[in-house]
């Protein structure tokens, strides 16, 4: 069984068990977190692909924690006139683990 979501705009194959690093999210005490933006669930036998969302369809996972990605270098130059900019991002993210489908 796996399922496709949306989160942070982006799109994520999720299956029972297994952990994805997902857009940093705003975390609750208790550490879980559903996703409601359901694209795609299939079970081997059965596909239910929604327009865009699937209704009444949720997706459980328990967070594991947060943490930043490796640097990515920005650099930008232009020929013949000494100009160049280097600078560096850390995108930050939120590891959870999918508890239910």
């Amino acid at each position: 069984m796996f399922a496709i979501i949306e989160s942070g705009g982006k799109q994520y194959k999720v299956e029972l068990g297994t952990k994805a690093q997902v857009e940093k999210l705003p975390m609750d005490k208790k550490g879980s977190v559903v996703f409601d933006k359901v694209l795609l669930k299939s079970d081997g036998k059965k596909v239910e692909v929604g327009t865009p969302y699937i209704d009444g369809a949720s997706i459980e996972a328990k967070a594991l924690g947060e943490g930043r990605e490796k640097k990515k270098i920005v650099f930008r130059y232009h020929s013949k006139t000494r100009y160049r900019k280097k600078k560096g991002h850390r995108q930050p993210y939120s590891e959870v683990e999918i508890s239910k489908i």
